[in-house]
């Protein structure tokens, strides 16, 4: 695969394009112990495409012996999309998964009408210690499939498309780009993929999609003759064909997709499209009317008050 050429802003020009629509400084949170910077949902946009929730975790050093602690809990109407960039974690699941992620695979776990999972450091990952890095978005299901089934999907690294060449790699995590569709199963047109770029490598991203954002893991961009520095999510407005410049080594996440059928209700762990499904949702976890973990007995989140 490779890059379709095609005319294109002039890198450094600010006259070129004015494609940023916001930019958003992720706000941190606690979970299990364990700081994540929290860039969506934000008051200023709810959802990119159907990415409503977006979780940087890490990077952290974690001591020998301690580790990632998140408790079963339970999910409605959403997708779990986790991608990690070092370390490892264990995911365990009310279906009876059971299976650790490594840098470069996903896991995607769509919870449908209701599944509770857990996310810990696996036992080796505790002997050994080291680095925890990575990121968790969730997608928010179309409203026809918010009721489907739970189901589990993983997808090794070698099995996501990977695009290589002037000084740029990129990849697929999900949906369709740059000419290349993910394996990955989801029903919503999107996009979501890594890329890394070399100092002085330009990175195009067409407005095939009407909502599109960049999250910046590490490193600084030039967009337009503005720089940007880690920790920033980018919102671009549809329509405009920009080209990101990497200033510096670059980590980036690019998402979005086209716009979800409605506006979604977000309550703790739970997405919906009504707001009384929510509230049965939280009835039922109170209740512990959700299938258990069946691999994971240990602790219970309770839901916020």
């Amino acid at each position: 695969m490779s890059w379709q050429p095609c005319d294109d802003p002039e890198p450094g020009n600010a006259a070129s394009c004015d494609a940023i629509e916001q930019v958003l400084i992720p706000r941190a949170r606690d979970i299990g112990g364990f700081e994540v910077r929290r860039a969506l949902p934000a008051l200023e946009k709810q959802m990119v495409g159907p990415f409503i929730f977006f979780d940087q975790m890490g990077p952290a050093e974690l001591l020998v012996g301690q580790g990632l602690d998140v408790q079963p809990h339970p999910h409605i109407g959403l997708a779990t999309v986790t991608y990690l960039f070092a370390g490892e974690l264990m995911h365990r699941d009310s279906l009876g998964t059971e299976l650790a992620i490594k840098p470069g695979e996903l896991n995607l776990m769509s919870a449908g009408r209701g599944i509770v999972h857990s996310e810990r450091s696996s036992a080796d990952a505790r002997a050994a210690g080291g680095r925890l890095f990575g990121i968790q978005a969730w997608a928010a299901l179309p409203k026809a499939h918010e009721e489907d089934a739970p189901t589990f999907a993983h997808h090794d690294a070698a099995l996501l498309p990977r695009i290589t060449g002037e000084g740029k790699t990129v990849r697929l995590v999900m949906g369709s780009l740059y000419g290349a569709r993910s394996p990955a199963s989801f029903p919503h047109d999107c996009f979501y993929a890594e890329a890394v770029l070399a100092p002085g490598a330009v990175l195009p991203l067409d407005p095939d999609y009407d909502e599109r954002a960049v999250y910046i893991v590490s490193g600084e961009i030039d967009i337009a003759g503005q720089m940007y520095g880690e920790g920033r999510l980018l919102v671009f407005r549809p329509g405009d064909r920009i080209s990101i410049l990497a200033l510096s080594m670059a980590r980036l996440m690019l998402l979005g997709g086209e716009p979800m059928d409605g506006p979604r209700h977000m309550w703790w762990n739970f997405v919906s499209s009504s707001k009384d499904r929510i509230a049965a949702a939280k009835a039922d976890w109170k209740a512990r009317k959700f299938d258990p973990v069946p691999t994971d007995s240990q602790g219970f989140m309770a839901a916020p008050d």
